[in-house]
């Protein structure tokens, strides 16, 4: 009895350990996808480094109250997976969002970004963002805009004064 009771509380500092290192954690309701859909959203997530795994409510709910993120129990209701990503606050919104588009069993129930907890908006406007690497492209063309408008002006006027001269 105690061994089962220890493996409970393993698994609960699990839950809480992944909710207090993750960037962004989504939850979502997977009822009425097939083996081979989760397989696919699995492999989806797995390649931009998300964990995506399914607990017990009762397990989750435990670790919620550990880390202060109580307001999830309310969402933490029927089949439950929870993808969790340490790297990319976007990854996972963005991959199960654009997922539960193509297959409507998917639903986004709740979850946790930078660790506050997100509505289901919020969650779809950060699915909506470029991810990092398109964040930083952005910004490196506004950067360059200003010095690329003073080159050409240069050359405008060094063209002036080449007509002018000849």
């Amino acid at each position: 009895m105690s061994t089962i009771i220890e493996q409970k509380k393993q698994v609960v500092s699990e839950i809480a350990e992944k909710f207090r290192d993750s960037k962004s954690t989504i939850l979502v309701d997977y009822r009425g996808l097939d083996v081979a859909e989760v397989t696919e959203l699995r492999g989806q997530l797995r390649e931009a480094g998300v964990d995506f795994k399914v607990y017990k409510n009762t397990m989750t709910r435990r670790a919620t109250e550990e880390v202060e993120l109580a307001e999830l129990n309310d969402v933490l209701a029927g089949p439950t997976a929870i993808a969790f990503s340490k790297d990319d606050v976007v990854a996972p919104a963005k991959i199960l969002n654009n997922f539960a588009k193509d297959h409507e069993a998917l639903e986004i129930k709740g979850g946790v970004i930078e660790g506050s907890v997100a509505t289901i908006d919020q969650i779809k406007e950060l699915a909506n963002l470029p991810n990092y690497e398109g964040l930083l492209s952005m910004l490196l063309s506004v950067l360059q805009a200003p010095v690329r408008n003073f080159a050409y002006a240069t050359k405008a006027v060094a063209e002036q004064k080449e007509e002018q001269g000849a």
